[in-house]
């Protein structure tokens, strides 16, 4: 598809755009977390939380390295404690903002303030290091981790719920928190096996026992929450690691193993210009010969979530690697860099092809509250799947061009004729990004 029938193809209705933007800044959210404020009175009986399901776990990172560490469980909806779980399938299911914080606000943490090398520190204990601890909050919140389905538990709860709602940039929104006195499991949990081969081995390095387990099928959701509850990596050096930590570490730690698969790799032979868009998020993707480079440049529009001033102007963030990665971590532009790396990688290794690869994402005003960076992952994986990833049944998804590819005859061509799509000009674009900055200029792009 030649570049200039692919940009046809992503003309808009832009007043069906603030339409459906004003739709989803509803006030629904606020009646549905008092709803589940309701569900939590049902529930709880006698300071106890009984037949709750735990998908998932959740370590925060106030006071580290005395941090508060949980699990998280639906209340009043045990049966689908499946899909509270952040991973690949809500997108798939074309989840608005919406849905992500009615899941999110729907789990409850019920939680301890714990040492993240030894959680028996908490209460002036001595206790065994966070590798052998498997009793306690530790050791069901272990267990949940490295279940292959969620685990039904029991929770002893020190007081009342605080229904507040936390929100940042990283991590999808938390619900509800509250104190747990106990945590018991009521049944045995099935361990997969490749989970407990890394589990065993005391002496597999947290690098190696993550790359095994993703080649082993399990995607970078899996990984970080066994990450997370301190069931990777080296005996001694075992330790409980925040959330937001270990989904940016996943994804670099996957990132650069997949990066050495293709040291050696052919180059791509045409320059290509993939898109996609969820959520109020526009990537645009361009792909181009040579030996591997990336750069992530963002574009956040005036009154989305960071950039609220509405006569602000764009906000833009940066950041880049060469052939031979980066030496520190991405500050700019933090786990976003990550995530839509792994999904570019993850692309060329099953191409077996190695590219120079821009990533531009754009966040307008639709995009009103963070949901986490797997929608950034997710966009940008889905970007070069036929099917767009997008294959649940009933599920409501605007067409995109999300599978589909234009070929440009330069690097140069492409990012020209993607201008009129910009929200930013090309000599905006060229001061903030390395790899735009390196095309010769000329009068009009100024």
């Amino acid at each position: 598809m030649r570049l200039d029938e692919f940009v046809d193809g992503l003309e808009r209705d832009e007043a069906a755009e603030r339409r459906r933007l004003a739709e989803e800044k509803s006030y629904e959210i606020t009646e549905y977390i008092d709803r589940v404020a309701d569900r939590f009175e049902d529930a709880i009986q006698d300071d106890t939380m009984v037949g709750s399901t735990s998908p998932s776990v959740f370590v925060g990172t106030s006071n580290y390295p005395a941090v508060s560490t949980g699990i998280l469980s639906p209340v009043g909806d045990e049966d689908r404690a499946g899909d509270y779980v952040t991973d690949d399938s809500w997108y798939r299911q074309g989840y608005s903002i919406d849905d992500v914080f009615q899941r999110r606000t729907g789990l409850m943490n019920s939680q301890q303030r714990v040492d993240v090398d030894a959680p028996g520190r908490r209460a002036g204990q001595t206790t065994p290091a966070v590798a052998d601890a498997w009793d306690g909050m530790l050791g069901a919140q272990r267990e949940v981790a490295i279940a292959g389905n969620p685990v039904d538990v029991e929770i002893g709860l020190d007081g009342r719920p605080d229904l507040g709602v936390d929100v940042d940039d990283i991590a999808a929104p938390t619900g509800p928190n509250v104190a747990a006195e106990s945590v018991d499991l009521t049944e045995n949990p099935y361990v997969p096996r490749p989970v407990k081969k890394t589990l065993e081995d005391d002496d597999w390095q947290a690098e190696g026992a993550m790359t095994y387990l993703y080649r082993r099928g399990f995607d970078v959701y899996d990984i970080r929450e066994i990450l997370s509850a301190g069931a990777l990596g080296q005996g001694e050096n075992r330790r409980l690691v925040p959330t937001r930590w270990s989904i940016t570490a996943v994804d670099d730690t996957i990132g650069k193993y997949l990066r050495g698969t293709l040291r050696n790799a052919t180059s791509i032979d045409e320059t290509q210009v993939w898109y996609n868009e969820f959520m109020g998020n526009r990537f645009w993707i361009v792909l181009t010969p040579g030996q591997w480079e990336f750069e992530l440049v963002e574009m956040k529009a005036p009154g989305s979530v960071w950039n609220p001033t509405v006569d602000s102007g764009y906000w833009l963030a940066s950041a880049s690697e060469g052939y031979e990665g980066r030496t520190g971590y991405v500050e700019e532009t933090a786990g976003a860099y990550y995530a839509s790396r792994l999904g570019v990688l993850e692309h060329l290794a099953e191409e077996g092809r190695q590219a120079k690869c821009l990533v531009l994402r754009e966040v307008t005003d639709e995009y009103w509250a963070p949901v986490g960076v797997w929608q950034i992952r997710e966009s940008v994986r889905n970007a070069f799947d036929p099917d767009g990833g997008r294959d649940v049944p009933g599920a409501e998804i605007p067409p995109t061009l999300a599978g589909k590819h234009a070929t440009a005859e330069t690097f140069r061509d492409a990012i020209t004729g993607l201008e009129s799509q910009l929200p930013i000009s090309i000599g905006e674009l060229r001061r903030k990004s390395d790899m735009v900055a390196g095309i010769q200029s000329q009068l009009s792009d100024f």
